[in-house]
């Protein structure tokens, strides 16, 4: 499985929001600016985040968007899903060979382990303190 720029980018949109909880709204342009994306992007993928609530936006002069839950309660398996679609490392629906789709399977679970085990707060944590050692990924 490849997570795409969606994914990718949707965790950067959620981590910056979850950075400056109870800053008010922060707007896409400031996320874009600050790490050098597409604001026009940005604004397609974070209409699927609202859809699926995980973020809110405000409306106004100083509007923008806001995590709708704390960031210890959204996994990066809830966003990538919103983003991605299902996580699956290949088409094993129609796979014949049963070890085969024991090893697509197992991968599966692995991936959604880590993901769904990962909060975001767990991420804005590991990006503030840098320390590459401290937070293992295991599949």
């Amino acid at each position: 499985m490849k997570i795409s720029t969606k994914g990718r980018y949707g965790l950067t949109i959620m981590m910056e929001l979850g950075q400056r909880l109870g800053e008010g709204p922060t707007s896409l342009k400031t996320i874009a600016q600050r790490h050098n994306l597409s604001e026009h992007y940005l604004e397609q993928l974070v209409a699927p985040l609202r859809n699926a609530e995980l973020v809110k936006s405000v409306r106004g002069a100083y509007g923008g968007y806001i995590l709708s839950k704390n960031p210890e309660e959204i996994t990066a398996g809830d966003i990538i899903r919103v983003l991605e679609g299902p996580i699956s490392p290949v088409e094993f629906e129609e796979e014949e060979d049963p070890a085969k789709r024991n090893l697509w399977l197992s991968i599966r679970d692995a991936i959604s382990e880590v993901l769904d085990s990962t909060t975001l707060e767990d991420l804005i944590v590991y990006e503030e303190e840098g320390d590459r050692g401290s937070y293992m990924f295991y599949i």
